[in-house]
């Protein structure tokens, strides 16, 4: 009786034990089951992040498939992730001032276009530096020259506007030499603000789950190589190996009123080749990149598609304080608002007009002058590529 007696108890106990390990396993099955459904993404890198190269951990972009890959859901049934939508805005030179005439009451100078620099991620072309250096490029020359420069505590009014990335790929930010351009990056660091455009630079910042790359082009040696097309191709392909979509900003062209047009050809302005810009941002686009940020003529210049990506050759003058000339056209500016989906295809895109007023203000434009005038260089340069562009600003592919 007794060995009958233990027997049972055995048996109870290994039942029990089975019993438990069932539980744990239906309930390891659910967690999985309950994470796969609530996840929907991939996972955020922490924040902006630059190097020489790109870093050899990421597994590259996403497939160009369309859509998400449908999920089987608990009741058997398949649902689609929604895909993710990024916003950039984008303007072009933007600095506030120099030694000796520097913009009053800088946390307020961006005000009035706060509302349209908001975005996922906003990007400005930082015409100048951010240093306390006092003997820069113009100590030994007697010809007109023209150094930009602001305190380094002065990026948090960057910040502050709304920018998230600041481009140094232009000639003034080389102002005051190597050291002016490390006092620029240190302060950008300092505020909080991703930042590329000098040699071999390539910056990733996570923008709500995609991974986005930044790169900026000029014509100088402290910038990316404008006019080597093999090292930019480079540049770009490790960009789009590494990254879901990728940003060129290219600080490229003549300058001044007379320059509203491309030309198609090498621009030559001061006896400095400042690059062809149309050759340039449609191999950047085939080498992989999704957006093309144009900046360096001081005016608006047309915009066009190519294989479904959107080149804007020239956002002009965004802000300064006694930095530019605002007269006529060299007064009229703009905020670009593209919208990407997460492998980098164009969604929607809106023109907002600026005006620049007093010593180079940037306040919106009621009249739109903006929008006409780059809708009639867009049909007028690049004629069945070009954008089209409706009375209020949208953008869309021809």
């Amino acid at each position: 009786m007794r060995l009958h007696h233990a027997e049972r108890r055995g048996r109870a106990r290994r039942r029990r034990l089975l019993a438990a390990v069932l539980v744990a396993v239906v309930a390891v099955l659910a967690g999985v089951a309950v994470a796969r459904a609530l996840g929907g993404g991939k996972d955020a890198a922490a924040g902006p992040t630059t190097g020489l190269t790109g870093p050899a951990s990421h597994t590259g972009p996403a497939a160009s498939s369309g859509g998400s890959s449908p999920e089987t859901n608990g009741g058997g049934s398949t649902a689609e992730t929604p895909p993710t939508h990024i916003t950039i805005s984008a303007v072009g030179d933007t600095m506030l001032g120099s030694a000796g005439s520097l913009a009053p009451d800088p946390s307020t100078y961006f005000d009035a276009m706060r509302p349209a620099i908001a975005a996922d991620a906003a990007f400005a072309n930082l015409e100048g530096t951010l240093t306390d250096q006092a003997s820069g490029k113009c100590a030994t020359l007697t010809s007109a020259c023209y150094e930009f420069r602001v305190p380094p505590s002065w990026g948090r009014y960057f910040k502050h506007a709304g920018f998230t990335v600041m481009g140094n790929e232009n000639n003034h930010a080389f102002d005051f030499w190597q050291a002016g351009l490390d006092d620029t990056v240190h302060a950008l660091d300092r505020a909080g603000l991703a930042h590329t455009g000098r040699t071999n630079e390539i910056t990733y910042l996570d923008v709500k789950g995609v991974r986005t790359a930044w790169l900026g082009f000029g014509p100088y040696p402290n910038n990316g190589p404008l006019n080597d097309f093999t090292k930019a191709r480079t540049m770009i392909r490790t960009a789009a190996a590494n990254a879901d979509v990728v940003i060129v900003a290219i600080h490229a062209g003549a300058e001044g009123e007379s320059a509203q047009h491309l030309t198609g050809q090498d621009e030559i302005y001061y006896g400095e080749n400042r690059g062809n810009p149309e050759a340039f941002a449609r191999m950047a686009v085939d080498a992989g990149a999704d957006l093309i940020l144009g900046s360096g003529p001081h005016v608006l210049r047309g915009m066009e598609f190519r294989k479904g990506r959107l080149i804007a050759y020239s956002l002009g003058d965004f802000a300064g304080y006694h930095n530019f000339t605002t007269g006529g056209a060299l007064g009229v500016s703009a905020v670009l608002r593209v919208t990407l989906d997460e492998h980098g295809r164009f969604i929607s895109g809106r023109i907002v007009p600026v005006r620049l007023v007093g010593a180079g203000q940037p306040e919106p434009d009621s009249a739109g002058t903006a929008i006409g005038l780059i809708r009639q260089l867009s049909q007028g340069d690049l004629g069945s590529h070009a954008a089209r562009i409706s009375p209020a600003g949208r953008i869309q592919a021809p």
